[in-house]
């Protein structure tokens, strides 16, 4: 089947319409009110990532020339336009949400955000000795002499803009920027009623303050202004011998990038407006006038205040799987039979004891494992140092191009080098996205390999807001699997053919385009056939033809995607079989689920990848079978669950808009998240009832 645009649904453009949902929660009056401005502060923060890398691409495409169609026609610079359209709406509609919606509600409950002109005395008093003893001493202006170069603006850097009366005809005006920086906070907290929070932000209070700077001077205007760099600059790894340094350069580059974005107050004054953008070498297009605080991503920040709890949702405290015994070793547990988990419902720490005993077990001999992104103060990264520590062989594939955890991966990697660890940094020219780590133990009947395959990375805390899947086994095949990857990725070797995995870039496309297409067959021979699948992103050309084929012959294809999706269902002659949706909820959606009818035999697995081309061609990724019976009946009722979703999900049109999905009729509103948490629940509760109706006779003591 020709490849045609119109089948295509814009990359750019889908991610806006994911970014999209996820404002309409901070809108949705149903979602208590912090957790609004958490979903609010989330945009704000994607919209950073998506300015950084996205349209800083772009941007350097058309700078160089570059205009080719991406797969759905659309040529740079259309991309651009239909880009900056969409984005001030979004804008648009995060303000009005803030300031009519969110904000006023806060205040209603007791967290006010107060303008420093209109402060009552005491709050008054409060900020002036604020400013006098924290800010003052701590955060200098620069001065913008208009014969020294123009200073270095940090990305994502927060200033103010001061212009003020130079005295001079031929130059009325003087600039002169102040930095905020991130040493001190952005909400200042002002006295105020027991049990309320009250605060003004540090920007405000700034330039309330300002002329305390500049005694003697007429300040004309003091303007907050927020600037963001390119980032998407990528290490050369054929000339840096040194990868670590390689990096430490890409870090440096994205420090002086172009500019990509200029955010500012809406109320900026036209002088003050062409002086930066002049400054900065933007286009008017680049220029995003805020009719509210900038930054909404540091409201992050009031979600985290103590106490508020009827502004927040229910806390869904993680359930221990009734599968694992607590009082025998992660070895014990694992061995009587495979164990799946379902974050953040059912509790990562497992995964965590796991490598915390294998660190400690003087029968453990080594352990492999791959880091992407890991907490501050993660136990994994120091049980494996212990483990170092105390002689067992330790191997570690640290991935120093984790985008934006560069610098924290470099820390680890240098830390568990000290240690004794052997850290393999990545493989030349991939990323390495795959989640693994095998235990090796010397038992009685000889070497057991114990594996964890993931979705998710190997972080704690953000297994507490991430959906993901964990799935922990010694099953010998998956065993000698996961000790053939990485001695490939260590070894430099060739890569030995897989019994049971599947790994991105050598197989993994060709494997799924062969389960779609034996989905395919089947349904054109008149035997049932569907494919179901869970992901995070669904980009790539080859795949999607691979679905629209299943589609026309027949096959039933039922697709929840979080986020980009560049397949246009619903299509007559082309789609008519294919449904998307898309779950936004209080976790974000991060597991990588399939299961293919396979003749009526269930094929099932978990996945590192999304089918992107960079996740199928440019990454290394695993793709694990899950045979285990129980284990594969919870992965797919984990799935069908998700498909019933009338409460968060919403369903992908033809054009590229979603709508939200809402119960027919006499149906019950159904939300998946909660049926999953709660089917932890019950599944502890009636492991706990089994227990107590269990008669044990206390047998007497033999002589």
């Amino acid at each position: 089947m020709k490849s045609e645009p119109n089948h295509y649904i814009n990359r750019e453009l889908s991610w806006l319409e994911f970014n999209r949902r996820v404002l309409n929660q901070a809108q949705y009056a149903k979602v208590p009110v912090l957790e609004r401005l958490k979903f609010l502060a989330i945009t704000a923060s994607n919209m950073d990532e998506f300015f950084m890398v996205r349209v800083g691409g772009l941007q350097l495409q058309q700078a160089q020339g570059i205009d080719m169609p991406d797969p759905s026609g659309a040529t740079v610079t259309e991309q651009l336009d239909a880009i900056y359209d969409r984005v001030n709406k979004i804008i648009s509609d995060q303000y009005e949400c803030f300031l009519t919606s969110i904000e006023p509600i806060l205040s209603k409950e007791g967290i006010t955000r107060v303008i420093a002109a209109d402060a009552n005395p005491l709050c008054r008093d409060a900020l002036q000795k604020y400013f006098e003893t924290e800010i003052y001493p701590v955060i200098s202006p620069m001065d913008l002499d208009p014969d020294a170069p123009f200073p270095l603006l940090s990305n994502l850097g927060f200033y103010l803009c001061v212009r003020m009366a130079s005295g001079e005809q031929d130059s009325p005006h003087r600039f002169a920027f102040i930095p905020i920086g991130k040493i001190l906070p952005r909400m200042i907290k002002l006295p105020g009623e027991r049990g309320t929070y009250t605060y003004s932000l540090i920007e405000d209070v700034i330039s309330y303050f300002v002329e305390q700077y500049y005694p003697g001077k007429r300040v004309e205007e003091c303007t907050s202004f927020r600037v963001t760099r390119n980032a998407d600059v990528s290490v050369r790894e054929d000339s840096a011998s040194d990868l670590i340094l390689g990096m430490e350069e890409v870090l440096s580059s994205r420090r002086s990038a172009d500019f990509v974005r200029l955010e500012i107050d809406a109320k900026v004054s036209e002088s003050t407006m062409s002086y930066l953008v002049d400054m900065l070498r933007l286009e008017q297009r680049d220029v995003f006038k805020f009719p509210g605080p900038l930054d909404l991503s540091a409201l992050m920040s009031i979600t985290e205040l103590e106490g508020f709890p009827n502004l927040r949702d229910t806390v869904w405290p993680a359930q221990g799987s009734p599968q694992i015994d607590s009082t025998k070793s992660m070895f014990e547990n694992i061995a009587a039979g495979d164990l799946l988990l379902c974050h953040p419902y059912e509790s990562f720490e497992p995964v965590v004891r796991l490598i915390e005993e294998a660190a400690n077990d003087p029968d453990v001999l080594a352990i492999k494992q791959t880091l992407y992104r890991t907490s501050r103060k993660s136990p994994i990264v120091a049980s494996l140092k212990r483990a170092a520590e105390l002689g067992k062989y330790v191997t570690v594939v640290v991935e120093l191009k984790a985008r934006f955890d560069e610098a924290r991966n470099m820390v680890w990697a240098r830390e568990l080098e000290r240690s004794g660890v052997q850290v393999i940094y990545g493989v030349r020219g991939l990323k390495t996205h795959a989640k693994i780590c095998i235990v090796v133990r010397r038992e009685v009947d000889g070497i057991v390999r114990y594996v964890h395959f993931g979705t998710g990375n190997y972080n704690e805390t953000t297994a507490r807001m991430y959906s993901d899947i964990s799935y922990l086994t010694c099953n010998e095949s998956l065993g000698k699997d996961a000790s053939a990857f990485f001695n490939a990725i260590t070894g430099y070797s060739q890569p030995q053919p897989y019994e049971k995995l599947e790994s991105a870039p050598l197989g993994l496309r060709k494997k799924l385009v062969s389960l779609i297409e034996e989905e395919t067959q089947r349904r054109l021979q008149g035997q049932k056939a569907f494919i179901y699948a869970k992901l995070n992103s669904l980009v790539d050309p080859e795949i999607i033809q691979a679905l629209y084929r299943a589609s026309q012959a027949g096959v039933t294809v039922r697709l929840n995607i979080r986020g980009i999706c560049c397949l246009k269902p619903a299509v007559r002659g082309l789609s008519e079989n294919i449904t998307v949706v898309s779950i936004v909820d209080r976790s974000l959606e991060h597991a990588r689920i399939l299961h293919f009818s396979h003749g009526g035999q269930d094929a099932v697995f978990i996945s590192s990848a999304d089918w992107m081309p960079r996740s199928l061609d440019r990454r290394i990724e695993l793709l694990t079978p899950i045979e285990d019976t129980a284990s594969k009946r919870k992965l797919i009722e984990i799935l069908a669950t998700y498909f019933q979703d009338n409460q968060n999900a919403w369903k992908l049109m033809p054009d590229g808009s979603y709508d939200r999905l809402e119960p027919g009729p006499g149906h019950s509103r159904l939300r998946a998240q909660k049926l999953l948490y709660q089917s932890a629940v019950d599944s502890v509760k009636a492991a706990e009832l089994a227990t107590r109706s269990k008669f044990e006779p206390h047998l007497p003591q033999q002589p």
